[in-house]
């Protein structure tokens, strides 16, 4: 699946590389030089960070799901004892 970006924050993509080169770079770049490196870098390490975000919810979703007993378990078969403890009673 390829990884895009929708036109707006393509445009500030492509402007925040050519920043980057403006202060860091012997050269500035140019805007189709920046949409090329973009495409490139969402090609080749877009997938990498893709899938580990992917992982991360994952995890996470298996952790809440692995609680979900915990927040949602109701007590079986305590009718008799809240009966009992509302009548001050003790009984087996």
């Amino acid at each position: 699946m390829a990884i895009e970006l929708d036109p707006q924050a393509r445009a500030q993509a492509i402007a925040s590389i050519q920043r980057y080169f403006d202060h860091n770079m012997d050269e500035p770049i140019g805007n189709l030089t920046a949409g090329a490196l973009l495409g490139f870098f969402l090609e080749e390490i877009g997938p990498t960070v893709y899938n580990k975000a992917v992982a991360d919810v994952q995890e996470r979703l298996q952790a809440r799901v692995s609680e979900v007993d915990l927040e949602v378990h109701e007590g079986e078969f305590d009718y008799w004892r809240k009966y009992d403890k509302a009548d001050g009673r003790q009984r087996s």
